[in-house]
């Protein structure tokens, strides 16, 4: 079997993954007004904003992006609030519903495109980014063949960047953790920036309703629980 024939079979099989989420009615476990999921969202744009400003500064309105596996737009839709131009913003996606939902609910102006990377010019984006990406591809192979086209598509001197989970979820074995090792072979960085955040998502459940100082506390002094992390790698200049 080649590598294309590979590949093709990882995305039917990530497709059909997210339609059977979908049919489960598991995204209600997700709900933007579940007391948990707000919170990691709050916690998530601070640490997201405050990496993007040591890295490539407070003003983004110049900055090139593309957001592989954009999902319904959410992150662009934070840089543009955050300043950055939506006609220099781009959004992949392997589920076609998903674009249209992004189209609907973002900014025009941003481009949206389904399928691979093959489309991006070499050093064509500031920053690219995948959220939760990689860990739903399980193949090493197929990852680092996304590794690649993301790293192309970065200029020198730009940024890659993910996030992710840290850990293995016993319950799904449709994920798979992304290691730190794996992102240091994954992208041959002359810089980068690691940072680990949010409270374990079976921890805040259980603690939706308790007060809130309760998971800040846990996710401050207990760094083993917390289940995500933000890596930022620096393509050489």
């Amino acid at each position: 079997m080649g590598l294309l024939d590979e590949h093709a079979i990882e995305q039917e099989r990530i497709r059909s993954v997210y339609r059977a989420w979908l049919a489960q009615e598991r995204i209600a476990a997700y709900a933007w007004h579940r007391p948990e999921v707000m919170e990691q969202d709050a916690a998530r744009c601070r640490v997201t904003g405050s990496l993007l400003a040591r890295t490539l500064g407070a003003e983004l309105g110049k900055l090139r992006v593309l957001d592989v596996g954009c999902g319904s737009g959410g992150f662009l839709r934070q840089l543009v609030d955050w300043g950055a131009d939506p006609c220099r913003l781009v959004g992949t996606e392997y589920q076609e519903q998903r674009l249209v939902l992004a189209r609907m609910r973002s900014a025009p102006g941003i481009r949206w495109h389904l399928g691979d990377l093959d489309f991006a010019a070499p050093g064509s984006f500031d920053l690219v980014v995948a959220n939760t990406v990689f860990s739903s591809i399980l193949g090493t192979d197929a990852r680092a063949a996304l590794a690649r086209d993301m790293w192309r598509s970065v200029a020198p001197g730009g940024w890659c960047m993910l996030f992710d989970f840290r850990y293995n979820n016993p319950r799904n074995p449709n994920v798979r953790r992304v290691a730190r090792g794996e992102l240091r072979r994954m992208w041959p960085a002359a810089e980068s920036r690691y940072r680990t955040l949010l409270l374990a998502p079976p921890i805040a459940r259980r603690l939706g309703g308790a007060p809130r100082i309760l998971s800040e506390l846990l996710v401050t002094f207990a760094p083993p629980l917390r289940s995500h992390f933000i890596y930022m790698a620096r393509k050489p200049g």
